[in-house]
């Protein structure tokens, strides 16, 4: 059966009204506060979850250059330089030790999908999400955080949940 032409207008119509009663009645029943659903933001900040995707930040202490977060990313936004040091025996007749030292860690947040994969599997917790979510410039070039930017979002990580018993 063919549907009378204006049909569709009619329906999407109706659709309307219906959305249109139901907002009226619940500004009558609870008030305009019932409705907000946003913020106006630039004046009110709005809270995140403690485990909001934000920012991604660096603990350089942790962070032994191992390279797998570079290697998982899928968009290559992760750029890591490094360098063997010799340590010294601590006690006479011990061997002297390499440690690889961390020269360059960058993140270039306007490559970045925020999937999350290098902070899985950064094996020594260097890695860490932040809910910090202001971080955007207006020229593209400073998305590209250094190793001391991202070490500066370690204040804003969120404690890690106690262990359910």
């Amino acid at each position: 059966m063919k549907k009378p032409l204006g049909y569709g207008l009619l329906v999407g119509l109706k659709v309307t009204f219906k959305t249109m009663i139901l907002t009226w009645v619940s500004i009558a029943t609870r008030g305009r506060k019932g409705l907000q659903s946003t913020v106006n933001y630039p004046k009110v900040k709005e809270v995140p979850v403690s485990r909001a995707r934000g920012v991604i930040a660096l603990d350089q202490e942790n962070c032994t250059v191992c390279m797998l977060c570079a290697r998982q990313c899928p968009d290559w936004c992760i750029y890591i330089e490094g360098h063997k040091e010799q340590k010294e025996p601590s006690s006479p007749g011990g061997r002297v030790r390499k440690r690889s030292t961390l020269d360059r860690f960058d993140i270039d947040y306007a490559l970045c999908m925020y999937c999350g994969i290098c902070v899985e599997v950064c094996p020594f917790d260097a890695l860490y999400w932040t809910p910090e979510y202001e971080y955007s410039e207006l020229a593209m070039g400073d998305m590209l955080h250094d190793m001391d930017r991202l070490q500066d979002w370690m204040s804003t990580v969120p404690d890690a949940p106690e262990i359910e018993k």
